[in-house]
């Protein structure tokens, strides 16, 4: 069947292609042109092992959030307190949010944004999954219902958590739940608490399936509990939230990691948090905290060409610094006296750390998150520019200055060229390239001190403030911080902890979103002293709240050397579905978030799980 790719954007991110689901490696480059009915689906899901193979394109599609240039995961952090797009040079760039952020915008682009990409991404992961789900009893070849189960029950995970993500971005999105054999363009958005309760009931059958102990970058229970524990807070099940996150800390397999480890753990000049995010390290099975991981390995087929964490979060430092002689005071070069670009990365800082971030959540300074060699600060760096030699000039291997003693600035951009970042979570090395931007490495999706910060969190909510300490406090003092009292948790409390252990690894627009919506549904007082209400959770809502609060861009008029302003409104607690997806569903309607325009066009949500998507609820 040949598809009219201009005729439906939407229902080609849904329909199954054989041969994108027959890969065995994670790339579609490396595939050699062969009979198509090689990859005709009745000739390869009809054995267990090609089920597998299809749920390797799902662990592909979770990888990419992480890994090229302008990864996806920088828009998930931008729309948070916790860092800005720091591209200053240009306009395009998600920072005039009232401005740029529309349905008809360019919403998947390095120079833009990545929220077109979780829309279009998501729903390839739900093709991916629905493909198997759809063909779990073709195979002829199970060993035992153990395996067929534990197959099916990976895929529910898979399509689970693309639809937590959904839904915590965009509220209501289609729910589809089987394979699509043919062109479909009559998509109906379903009720977002429908859908939820369907992805807990496919990980509630899938946890008992799943094993505990899984290779490295596939989904063992632990994940399954994990995630289900996320659904459950974001159902408002607070105790069932307890009770699955507890399976995973207390029942498994799992823990917090204590004790030096791996290449890393003989060296005096570093610490357990090093160890900790080292790339050689994290899939260690030493490390008995690590959940879910995706993996990226030099000269590994189907790699990714790499993190660019380095590139993405470490400052612009390169040229825009000078000495309080006016001259350039530090340079890119390698293999210099001073070689700096070899030990940080030559960043770009295109996530750009907030003063929230940087500055007001470190509350002990024993904190080794915060300790000098895991985070770096602007004056940790000195003047590196070996033609400062030749000049004269005396501050040459000094630390870097922001100002001279007549207070000038002498930092050319200060938004993008002069700020902190946590150097042990995303120095990865690059031998490849010496100038280097972020290598290979493998990368933490789901990491137990997580699940006790979510365990934390479920306590909050119900006013338990006495487990909900132990738990924060269990994260805190590994980090060598000293514990919190039961009288200092709230869910702010909970945030600043996320905020402290998940930079660069948490969706924090998703989870900031999901405890939105817990404001808004339950009707439970912020400690803002705030209430909300769904009813107009467009128009005030607890994240909107949160940003104002402590952000210093958003809330301060504060505009980029291009002329950009930094702006940012209630309805952006919701993303903008992508019009080309409302447009091209021609048959149906999937609706439009509230302060996008198309809005005017929605009809009211499926309540219902009943495989019937032409159609409203009457």
């Amino acid at each position: 069947m040949r598809i009219n790719i201009k005729r439906s954007s939407f229902y080609l991110g849904l329909l199954a292609s054989g041969m994108m689901l027959t890969t065995t490696g994670c790339d579609e480059s490396w595939l050699e042109p062969k009979p198509l009915s090689f990859y005709a689906p009745e000739n390869t899901f009809n054995a267990a092992s090609g089920l597998w193979g299809a749920l390797v394109a799902c662990e592909r599609n979770m990888r990419h959030e992480y890994t090229g240039d302008g990864p996806p995961i920088l828009t998930e952090h931008i729309f948070t307190e916790v860092a800005v797009e720091g591209t200053t040079d240009k306009s395009g760039p998600a920072q005039d949010m009232n401005l740029l952020i529309t349905p008809d915008a360019n919403l998947n682009s390095v120079n833009t944004n990545k929220i077109g990409w979780y829309w279009y991404e998501g729903f390839k992961g739900i093709k991916y999954a629905n493909t198997v789900i759809s063909r779990i009893d073709d195979p002829t070849d199970y060993e035992s219902e153990a395996e067929r189960n534990h197959i099916l029950g990976t895929a529910y995970f898979h399509r689970a958590l693309r639809y937590y993500r959904l839904t915590n971005q965009f509220g209501d999105v289609p729910l589809i739940l089987e394979e699509i054999l043919e062109p479909r363009l009559d998509f109906y958005s379903t009720d977002r608490e429908v859908i939820l309760r369907k992805m807990k009931e496919d990980l509630e059958w899938a946890e008992p399936w799943v094993p505990e102990v899984m290779d490295r970058g596939q989904v063992p229970k632990g994940a399954i509990q994990h995630l289900l524990t996320k659904v459950n807070l974001a159902l408002g099940e607070f105790d069932d939230a307890i009770a699955s996150a507890s399976r995973l800390i207390d029942g498994g397999t799992h823990a917090l990691m204590t004790e030096r480890f791996g290449s890393t753990g003989n060296d005096p000049d570093r610490n357990l948090i090093w160890d900790l995010h080292r790339p050689e390290n994290k899939s260690l099975n030493a490390n008995t905290e690590a959940i879910l991981m995706v993996m990226d390995r030099l000269d590994t087929d189907g790699n990714s060409g790499g993190m660019s964490s380095m590139r993405q979060a470490v400052p612009f430092w390169i040229t825009n610094i000078n000495t309080p002689n006016g001259n350039r005071g530090t340079i890119d070069q390698p293999g210099i006296e001073i070689d700096h670009v070899t030990r940080y990365g030559r960043g770009i800082g295109r996530l750009r750390g907030t003063w929230y971030h940087q500055s007001m959540i470190w509350d002990d300074e024993n904190d080794l998150r915060h300790a000098p060699g895991n985070w770096m600060d602007m004056t940790d760096l000195v003047y590196n520019n070996p033609a400062l030699v030749e000049l004269g000039d005396e501050y040459y291997g000094e630390p870097l200055q922001f100002r001279n003693d007549e207070g000038t600035v002498l930092v050319v951009d200060t938004i993008r060229s002069w700020f902190s970042w946590p150097h042990y979570k995303v120095f990865v090395p690059e031998p490849q390239n010496i100038r280097p931007s972020g290598g290979h490495s493998d990368w933490y999706i789901f990491r137990l001190a997580e699940t006790y910060l979510l365990r934390a969190e479920a306590y909050v909510w119900k006013g338990d403030m006495a487990n909900a300490a132990a738990d924060v406090n269990a994260v805190r003092t590994r980090a060598g911080a000293a514990p919190y009292g039961p009288e200092e948790m709230n869910i702010g409390t909970i945030l600043d902890e996320r905020a402290r252990e998940l930079y660069y690894e948490e969706p924090r627009k998703t989870e900031l979103t999901r405890m939105a919506y817990i404001f808004a549904n339950t009707g439970i007082q912020a400690y803002n002293g705030k209430t909300y209400s769904i009813d107009n959770f467009s128009e005030e809502n607890f994240l909107y709240d949160r940003i104002m609060e402590f952000t210093d861009f958003y809330n301060k008029g504060v505009f980029t050397r291009h002329g950009d302003t930094y702006t940012y409104s209630p309805y952006h607690v919701l993303w903008p579905v992508p019009a080309d997806a409302i447009n091209t569903n021609t048959q149906g309607i999937i609706n439009q978030n509230k302060g996008y325009s198309g809005f005017e066009n929605n009809v009211p949500p499926l309540t219902t799980v009943d495989g019937n998507h032409s159609s409203t609820e009457d």
